[in-house]
């Protein structure tokens, strides 16, 4: 299957079969060894079992290989008791020979007509996706799309014994064909290598687009801080992937739909979707679909509803999206005029023409028609929606495609390639990095005590409670009349206080204090920490922990003690300045609560942007020497936001 799939491909360089089992193969000489082959190979392909892989990737070097590629799983011990995996890799590292695989399907440089693949794959065209997978099934699927999407390289990395999924990426990024790169990953083999890839794709203009999967939270034995608890390796995929502007995906029908948008050389202008329809009730479908994703509708402007009122039928609302569905004129006229309105108002930076696209319809009828006129009539993308993917008719998919329109297939998963879209434009046009906000302050020698981890917090600029710590009762009561009453009094050296009943709140005197600091002593030993009482206000978690591929990660989230069972946190990669903060603050769940809510007063969002982006300075400036910061919590209130609680570990 292999030499057939390479021949059928085109290739027109020399191909040598190796096989001691028979004298020819498809018509061709085989030879029974690779040291038999009449000339240094540019490629062996290792299609024999794992028990053999170690003696014929040795003799594949030796004829002078320049690359290699394994499909057999690379599982189980070579012969010296290694890993097989880990002595392939020293062999072919030693000998400076890439390999790809193994437990994969294979690579397709499709642009060069190279198909090494050792499974059947249809009728390829070459074009500007390029598409690196940890799934040979997915790999194959993806070429198996009806969509007729072209690529210049399909690569199944498998176990990446050597050649890492950025290695590839890299590849393609120096194809002047490149206009989309796609990724299914499992894991990150070389964190570095895909940070700079992800960077370079980025700094280039070209989205990637990226299905993670195996994101469950890291079980850990131990935890001393919140933020290490809470984040798991989703969570620091997110945040690199966010840092990048990568497009992280949830479905291969996601991915699908978003490497078609991408793949058209078209770009939002805004962010916000026009769409037309022909049904009152898919467009209150889309309506519902689009506030439950993040797509805007924006309003349109006086000129663009006065054009439609003078061109819909009675009834039909000029408002967007537009139900255009009438029987006044033509449906080339009303739709196509319809879809011009919209493109020609400047609140809309792409435009839907959103039918079913089902068998009834001839693929030159007027609907077609309309979408491939305004087309040429804009500059914006203009992309068709089918609402039921397994309905629509691939003529006349295939006919809005040939004129260059992205198909979407499937409301929800359309309406995100949307999302995405538009989510490349605010990243490509949103404000520019801020300055550094703080002066770099040396790390304390002494304990991280959460006394001198406020001090930290304090020096960088980040509003702490003024706090001291005590013993005794008579230490405690110098202590609270020097801060000033009231007092919150903690229990020192625990990390969980409240799960203990080692917090009291609004100690407001001396008899009170006594009372507190004795039950403390009774239960729970006798150090404590006495602080301001502050404001009331909105409790976060505000943190860092380190991530074992990919380094230092700063840890926005609902605070107070039942931080640890919702599922409310953003992950940023440092540095993170003042616009990326308050980016995170508004996907948080919590972020209406902090507009203010049945009395409560609105938050000060300002304050906590500047409170996450001077952590992230500390971050950078100590994450070598600092294995984790929990800052627990922070209370954010009208004209505050006021670090209580800090807890700060050293790397061992």
């Amino acid at each position: 299957m292999t030499y057939r799939q390479l021949i059928s491909g085109g290739f027109q360089g020399h191909v040598y079969a190796v096989n001691p089992g028979y004298g020819t193969i498809h018509d061709t000489t085989s030879y029974p060894s690779l040291a038999e082959v009449p000339e240094p190979p540019d490629l062996a392909v290792l299609a024999v079992a794992n028990a053999l892989l170690e003696d014929q990737l040795i003799q594949a070097i030796h004829a002078g290989a320049r690359a290699i590629t394994i499909f057999a799983s690379c599982h189980g011990q070579a012969a010296d008791g290694s890993p097989l995996k880990e002595r392939l890799r020293n062999i072919a590292d030693e000998a400076g020979v890439p390999i790809c695989g193994g437990n994969g399907m294979g690579f397709l440089n499709i642009e060069d007509n190279v198909r090494i693949c050792g499974f059947y794959q249809p009728e390829l065209s070459s074009g500007g996706v390029a598409f690196v997978s940890h799934s040979g099934s997915l790999f194959s699927a993806m070429l198996h799309n009806r969509r007729q999407l072209g690529f210049n390289l399909v690569v199944s990395s498998g176990l990446e014994v050597n050649t890492t999924m950025d290695q590839y990426i890299e590849w393609a990024l120096d194809r002047e064909s490149t206009r989309v790169v796609a990724l299914f990953l499992e894991t990150a083999r070389n964190p570095e290598g895909l940070s700079a890839a992800l960077s370079r794709a980025n700094s280039m203009e070209i989205p990637v687009v990226a299905l993670k999967v195996g994101s469950s939270p890291r079980g850990k034995a131990a935890v001393t801080t919140h933020s290490e608890a809470i984040a798991g390796e989703g969570t620091t995929f997110q945040a690199v992937f966010d840092h990048y502007g990568v497009h992280s995906v949830s479905s291969p029908d996601e991915l699908l739909d978003t490497i078609e948008v991408f793949n058209s050389p078209r770009r939002a202008t805004a962010a916000g979707l026009g769409a037309v329809h022909d049904s009152g009730g898919e467009r209150a479908m889309l309506i519902d679909i689009a506030h439950r994703v993040g797509v805007g509708l924006p309003d349109l402007s006086p000129a663009t509803t006065t054009r439609l009122e003078e061109l819909l039928d009675p009834g039909l609302e000029a408002e967007n999206p537009v139900d255009a569905w009438g029987t006044g004129r033509g449906a080339e006229d009303v739709f196509g005029r319809s879809l011009t309105a919209l493109a020609d108002d400047e609140a809309i930076g792409a435009v839907a023409f959103c039918v079913d696209l089902t068998t009834e319809e001839n693929p030159d009828d007027a609907y077609s028609s309309a979408a491939i006129k305004t087309f040429g009539l804009t500059d914006k993308p203009v992309m068709a929606i089918a609402n039921l993917a397994s309905a629509v008719d691939q003529v006349q998919a295939q006919h809005l495609r040939s004129a260059g329109i992205p198909v979407l297939e499937g409301t929800e998963t359309a309406l995100r390639a949307v999302r995405h879209l538009f989510d490349d434009w605010r990243y490509r046009n949103g404000p520019t990095q801020e300055k550094r906000l703080s002066t770099p302050q040396p790390l304390p020698e002494q304990p991280l005590t959460e006394i001198v981890s406020l001090s930290l917090l304090a020096s960088y600029g980040i509003e702490a409670s003024v706090s001291t710590s005590a013993v005794t009762i008579d230490g405690a009561v110098a202590a609270a009349e020097e801060i000033g009453y009231p007092v919150v009094i903690k229990t020192a050296g625990l990390a969980h206080k409240s799960d203990v009943g080692g917090v009291a709140l609004n100690v407001v005197d001396e008899a009170g204090l006594r009372v507190v600091v004795t039950d403390f002593q009774n239960r729970l030993g006798n150090g404590m920490t006495l602080s301001r009482q502050v404001p009331s206000g909105i409790e976060v978690s505000l943190g860092m922990y380190t991530d074992p591929q990919f380094g230092p990660v700063v840890l926005l989230g609902a605070g107070g003690v039942l931080v640890e069972y919702f599922d409310d946190h953003v992950a940023m990669i440092p540095p993170v300045d003042k616009i990326r903060a308050r980016a995170a603050i508004d996907r948080l769940r919590i972020r209406p609560l902090l507009d203010g809510t049945r009395g409560i007063p609105p938050s000060d969002i300002d304050r906590l942007s500047d409170a996450v982006a001077r952590l992230s300075e500390l971050v950078v400036d100590h994450h070598e020497k600092i294995a984790s910061i929990d800052i627990n919590p922070l209370i954010v209130g009208p004209d505050s936001a006021i670090a209580v609680d800090a807890l700060i570990e050293r790397r061992p």
